[in-house]
């Protein structure tokens, strides 16, 4: 007879209360601040422990509630099938078409159709053909009209599908995109209006969506997670309340309505954000009173994000990609584009188009990520992600209503000047490396010359005037100094001159050569030099223009006088560390330092324009 008697686990261990945990951990930080250590402090307004336990879900409410329930943190289904989405830009219907085939056949189901002119009944005929719409999901961007909404009903009802097998979005999304890219809008109400107009039109298809929130272009130009958020609800909830002003019912206003959020790098606070959207967006829709709760349900689209992308290294970008999606669609969301990894400085090509599109059939088929349903639920720390930053997009969502709404923030440059200022934040962070993009300000590849397809435009960031916002990537002020370098025809050279203690000497002969490549700069590093005097006849020998002295600190208030006069001016003189004896050697001219607080870009543009750059 089978033992069917049940034991816990690791029963002979006794629990372990939180104090004893605190006072290891303070045994080992051996005095040091265990705030400053141990504690993050996000750019989200709240701080992040080092290690959550169960005790930690007191008082979290929306714990109890399972995947399609309300709130619908833990999804909006009780499955994670999401669609994998991929766009045409519609330049030839007749083309197009070929192209969508193409994508559909290579395994999407949602296919966006980026129009770049009007269409003719017979263009959409063309760009449409062979292609069986209850089989999809169809989403059209760019120049739409209601004249289009029209050609598009017309050719579902001549072909007779049902109505309920329709899923079409369309992005018609004046508050948040047209006014960010104008900076105004002429007539809102008149844009309202037509909204209004084309949701009655479309009442009797329950999938297809005429909003679209476009909470994208706010990541993608330096916002925070959380001001993402909130802008976008703060957006979708003007949404509603204009609509019904204009004689649409709350529910089947929200029910028009999609959201397209980007999503970063930072993993587990992005797959925290889109579970508290879902939850936040279901409470502002059940304040309005629908009859269905189906209703308070958030249709979410994914984007990886275009900010963190860059031109050098771009195969990293792929990298960024798949762990982007990872939270997407570990977070549940109805559908996910990954973003090309070419994308930012030529269009995308069939090899960056399939690598997009390979990382969700493979995460969707090998890994099987669809199979699981909100696997991040019940963890300690992304429940407690999920909370915090649930609380702090509604503060910001709340000041912004009182302040009379999206659209009026948005007039007074609320908006605009909170974004900014967050963007100038990380700017800076990514100037001394307190956020790392790869192959830009860290660990870049040495020899890496940027490819004729890269443009001095693609590493510039933009800056239109008014109250318009300006997307951009982290990585463009270090990418325009590399491409200056690398469209300059000089050939600039930093040597390392390592000496003194060796274990020193290398580590900061490595810390070196990365800091300076990040400019384009070529890196000659050197094992040892038992003397100085051999040290700088290499140097010189190599015609490089910066020499970095590699030692430890004590050795420098030695040594590094011995090179300086020994180079006699043929070469700039750079310091590696932060040595106590840096007031005497800037006593003795020695001004050049460069270490782990220093501000990478700004040092790097002062000795490109010492080398005439």
């Amino acid at each position: 007879m089978a033992n069917t008697k049940h034991e816990k686990l690791f029963a002979e261990f006794p629990p372990v209360p939180t104090e004893a945990w605190e006072e290891a951990i303070k045994v080992d930080l051996k005095g040091a601040d265990y705030e400053r250590k141990l504690v993050w402090r996000t750019d989200e307004g709240f701080n992040v422990r080092p290690y959550y336990r169960a005790e930690n879900l007191e008082g979290i409410k929306f714990l109890n509630s399972q995947a399609g329930e309300f709130p619908y943190v833990r999804g909006t289904h009780d499955n994670n099938r999401w669609k994998i989405h991929q766009t045409v830009t519609v330049f030839d219907p007749k083309e197009a078409n070929a192209e969508a085939l193409h994508l559909l056949n290579a395994g999407i189901d949602s296919l966006g159709v980026d129009l770049q002119k009007d269409l003719s009944p017979e263009d959409l005929d063309s760009l449409l053909n062979e292609i069986h719409l209850p089989a999809i999901q169809l989403t059209f961007s760019g120049k739409i009209s209601a004249e289009l909404v029209e050609l598009v009903l017309a050719k579902i009802e001549k072909a007779g599908w049902n109505k309920d097998d329709i899923r079409i979005n369309f992005e018609f999304d004046p508050l948040v995109r047209e006014l960010s890219q104008k900076g105004e809008l002429k007539c809102d109400e008149c844009a309202i209006k037509q909204l209004a107009a084309l949701i009655t039109r479309t009442a009797e298809y329950k999938h297809i969506r005429m909003v679209n929130v476009s909470a994208d272009i706010f990541g993608n130009s330096g916002s925070t997670i959380v001001e993402e958020l909130a802008f976008a609800l703060s957006a979708g909830n003007d949404y509603i309340a204009r609509l019904t002003d204009a004689g649409i019912s709350a529910e089947l206003a929200a029910r028009k309505i999609r959201f397209t959020f980007s999503v970063s790098s930072t993993y587990f606070l992005e797959i925290a954000k889109f579970r508290a959207a879902r939850m936040l967006w279901a409470n502002i829709v059940k304040g309005y009173n629908p009859e269905k709760a189906c209703a308070c349900k958030m249709q979410i689209h994914a984007v990886t994000s275009e900010w963190n992308q860059t031109v050098y290294d771009p195969y990293v970008n792929m990298l960024r990609g798949t762990t982007e999606a990872m939270s997407a669609v570990i977070a549940g969301v109805a559908s996910l584009e990954v973003t090309p990894f070419n994308r930012s400085f030529e269009t995308p090509d069939e090899f960056s188009k399939r690598i997009a599109r390979n990382v969700e059939l493979l995460l969707k088929h090998e890994a099987h990520f669809d199979q699981v349903t909100d696997p991040a639920g019940g963890s300690y720390f992304v429940e407690n992600l999920t909370q915090s930053i649930a609380n702090e997009a509604w503060k910001l969502f709340l000041e912004i209503e009182d302040k009379g709404g999206y659209k009026t923030s948005y007039d007074e440059g609320f908006i605009k000047s909170r974004i900014e200022a967050s963007a100038a934040a990380k700017d800076k962070k990514i100037a001394t490396r307190r956020i790392t993009l790869l192959g830009a300000n860290q660990f870049p590849n040495f020899t890496e010359v940027a490819s004729k397809e890269v443009s001095m435009e693609a590493v510039t960031r933009a800056h239109k005037e008014g109250n318009v916002l300006n997307p951009y990537r982290g990585a463009m002020a270090f990418e325009q100094m590399r491409l200056e370098v690398d469209r300059s025809g000089k050939e600039l050279k930093a040597f390392m001159l390592t000496c003194g203690n060796l274990a020193m000497a290398r580590a900061r002969a490595q810390f070196s050569c990365n800091f300076f490549a990040c400019a384009g700069i070529r890196v000659q590093d050197n094992t040892y030099f038992q003397t100085i005097e051999e040290g700088v006849q290499a140097a010189l020998e190599s015609k490089a223009q910066i020499v970095v002295v590699c030692a430890s600190d004590d050795d420098y208030l030695e040594l590094a006088p011995k090179v300086k006069e020994q180079l006699d001016g043929k070469a700039i003189l750079v310091v590696a560390g932060a040595p106590a004896c840096t007031p005497d050697l800037e006593a003795q001219g020695i001004t050049n330092f460069i270490n782990v607080k220093s501000n990478v870009l700004e040092t790097l543009k002062f000795y490109l324009k010492e080398m005439g750059i």
